[in-house]
């Protein structure tokens, strides 16, 4: 026995002494109390001294091996003397132009700025025929950045966090010897992609504007589309190892500034390394974790957003994303689209009730059927029963399992469309839909009824307009399948009573899911249908906005006669 426990174990284990094999060992614990003793000397203030400043430097952005990160040694002239400079950028980051034209050529070059040999004139007024003039001493960092750097945004700073966070945004930092404090200079310029029309949100008559992945353009483009200076931009940091920017957006004079703090303390307090787009920062600020539902809603229109900033709500831009968070929401928001508001109420009430249907169907037609047809035949008329039982009469399983082989070819065949190149998605449709589907109904795998089930149940599943919400109902279809199965209306009927329990349980940013509905407010203004837009005067009040009227009662005074 203890031979083939030998033999295996030689046979299972790699030789790690061997020098052509590589074998990654556990971290030596004296690394990691260096890395963290490294890291708390990390909160380091600027050194008077440029060659400490430049070692300091090197040390943390490990400049031996760093190919990017780019060092400027030079010499500044100002009062007719020389002094000691260091400049630190990403090269890609950083704008060159704007360093050699507004940095470097101030600075180095002689010329009456730097070749002034007096002291500074603060103001200079005459009265009573005799001239008031304020001098200054002469100091060297008051001189260079009110007279030698000519850029529109520097800012003097003495902490190397934030330094070295700002350069690897794109800005530079210059050091000047014997000076406690570096000029953090904004010199952001890298590659992004165009604005263009939004890919994934279908636009008829709205703004064909969408994000990108650029923050500061999706902010401007925010603040373009919404010219009021309540407009409230905070930026904000997510993530120890990937530090990403992150903006806070919403109306100060609408906003409830409890929501707003509610929204800013979540964003604070995430412990992670690292967050990559909106999507993991929605789990990580939602407010129930184990559900499947969304519980904000993440849009590319930039008209939406300033729609929903308007009536009270929160954004949430991430940088490198081109997808904006809108909290809280309510389940009726998932059923809404930014079109609506571009028609007349009367076609933008029947769309929500298409989509109304559309959900029920999605959610539970499957479920339905299985059980009229196992539990509750007599509902059906004769023809159609009969048509029924023929069509499965040469089907050898039965039609839970029926359904189950449909619903997972057709999640197949939609995972497969979007994950091929474009040109090929139409294709994998085409071939998964008609000709299999085709082949397996005459090969008797499955009866031609249940193929026009399970094309009407995708097909209605397209008019869920969010993605995150439609994937909640596609889990929850196959649950209510099986329950149909198991007690025919008796399950559904109980299915649907402990999900409508979860959904009344659920909040986003303290707002109930199924607001104003659950719980019940009669005197709500809010409601899935759309009135005129003339009546559409007052906020959701389920907001708790500092302005609940949104328009005057008699928004069209023109019909006023005098």
């Amino acid at each position: 026995m203890s031979f083939f426990k030998n033999l295996l174990g030689s046979l299972m284990t790699d030789d790690i002494d061997s020098g052509d094999n590589f074998m990654i060992k556990p971290t030596n614990p004296e690394d990691t109390k260096n890395d963290n003793q490294e890291k708390s000397n990390q909160n380091q203030n600027v050194y008077p001294s440029l060659d400490v400043n430049l070692e300091y430097i090197s040390t943390r952005f490990n400049l031996l091996i760093n190919s990017d990160i780019k060092t400027r040694e030079f010499l500044i002239y100002a009062k007719n003397k020389q002094y000691k400079a260091l400049l630190v950028y990403v090269d890609g980051l950083s704008n060159n132009d704007s360093i050699n034209d507004f940095i470097l050529k101030p600075l180095m070059l002689r010329n009456k700025s730097n070749l002034y040999d007096g002291d500074q004139v603060i103001s200079e007024a005459v009265a009573n025929n005799i001239s008031v003039r304020k001098v200054k001493k002469f100091n060297i960092g008051d001189y260079i950045n009110n007279c030698l750097i000519p850029q529109n945004d520097v800012e003097m700073v003495n902490s190397f966090d934030k330094i070295i966070s700002d350069i690897i945004s794109g800005n530079c930092a210059l050091f000047i010897d014997t000076l406690d404090f570096a000029f953090d200079i904004s010199t952001k310029k890298f590659e992004t992609r165009s604005i263009s029309e939004p890919k994934n949100e279908v636009i008829i008559k709205g703004s064909q504007e969408a994000f990108v992945e650029n923050l500061r353009t999706n902010t401007s483009m925010i603040r373009r589309n919404l010219s009021n200076e309540n407009l409230i931009v905070e930026h904000l940091t997510i993530g120890k190892v990937d530090q990403n920017a992150c903006a806070v957006c919403y109306l100060k004079n609408i906003a409830n500034n409890d929501l707003v703090a509610e929204v800013k303390y979540r964003l604070n307090n995430i412990d992670v390394d690292y967050v990559l787009a909106v999507g993991e920062l929605e789990q990580f600020i939602k407010d129930d974790l184990d559900t499947s539902l969304p519980e904000a809603i993440a849009t590319e229109r930039v008209d939406r957003v300033v729609s929903y900033l308007l009536q009270g709500r929160v954004a949430i831009v991430y940088n490198g994303c081109p997808y904006v968070l809108i909290v809280p929401i309510t389940i009726f928001d998932f059923l809404k689209s930014q079109e609506d508001a571009n028609i007349s109420h009367f076609g933008a009430n029947l769309l929500k009730f298409v989509r109304a249907v559309s959900l029920f169907i999605t959610l539970l037609l499957p479920g339905m059927y299985i059980a009229i047809t196992t539990y509750h035949s007599e509902l059906l008329p004769t023809d159609l029963l009969f048509s029924i039982v023929a069509s499965r009469s040469s089907v050898p399983f039965m039609v839970l399992v029926e359904i189950l082989i449909m619903e997972l070819a057709f999640e197949i065949i939609r995972e497969a469309g979007v994950r091929v190149p474009s040109p090929l998605g139409s294709t994998v449709g085409i071939v998964g839909t008609l000709i299999l589907g085709q082949a397996a109904v005459d090969a008797s795998i499955v009866s031609p009824i249940l193929v026009i089930i399970v094309a009407i149940t995708a097909i209605t599943s397209f008019a869920v307009l969010d993605f995150s919400f439609g994937f909640h109902l596609r889990i929850f279809r196959f649950a209510y399948t099986i329950l149909g199965a198991l007690a025919g209306f008796m399950g559904i009927a109980v299915g649907m009573f402990i999900h409508l329990l979860i959904l009344c349980s659920l909040k986003s940013f303290g707002v109930p899911y199924l607001a104003p509905f659950a719980p019940m407010n009669l005197n709500s203004s809010s409601a899935y249908f759309l009135k005129p837009a003339w009546k559409r005067e007052f906020r959701p009040d389920f907001l708790g906005t500092k302005k609940p009227r949104a328009q005057g009662h008699m928004s069209l005074k023109w019909r006023k006669k005098a």
